[in-house]
């Protein structure tokens, strides 16, 4: 249904790019339950698209994932990162303190994904993960 909305609303030619990146996920969807899969724009897949048709794409697979139609695309200030943009539900994208919590997760799974990668580097093994 959501998708409908969009094919109404935007461009042909940007529909079908956007039809091109959800894509992927939304097989996935189809073929496992959402709790088993992590989702995320690959940003080779998507570093030549305006940020409008990927922060549609976003929500695309968020409504997806949940359902809902009240998703909410945000952009939260993570420290050492800078400005990320995430989907949540309408409730936690107007709560401040929950953002800051989004943030803080963020920010712990970049250490995290360093740490790992300098002891994966350290032990001779690939640190493209």
């Amino acid at each position: 249904m959501y998708l409908d909305l969009l094919r109404v609303r935007m461009d042909s030619e940007d529909y079908r790019l956007l039809l091109k990146v959800v894509a992927p996920a939304l097989r996935a969807l189809d073929e496992q339950r959402p709790e088993g899969v992590d989702f995320a724009l690959d940003p080779e897949d998507t570093e030549h698209l305006p940020q409008q048709i990927r922060d549609e794409a976003a929500l695309v697979i968020a409504t997806a994932v949940t359902g809902r139609l009240d998703n909410q695309l945000v952009e939260i200030q993570v420290d050492g990162t800078g400005p990320v943009r995430v989907v949540t539900d309408a409730a936690t994208a107007s709560d401040p303190d929950r953002l800051a919590e989004i943030a803080g997760c963020i920010q712990q799974r970049q250490q995290d994904t360093e740490e790992l990668r300098g002891i994966a580097a350290a032990s001779g093994m690939p640190t493209d993960f």
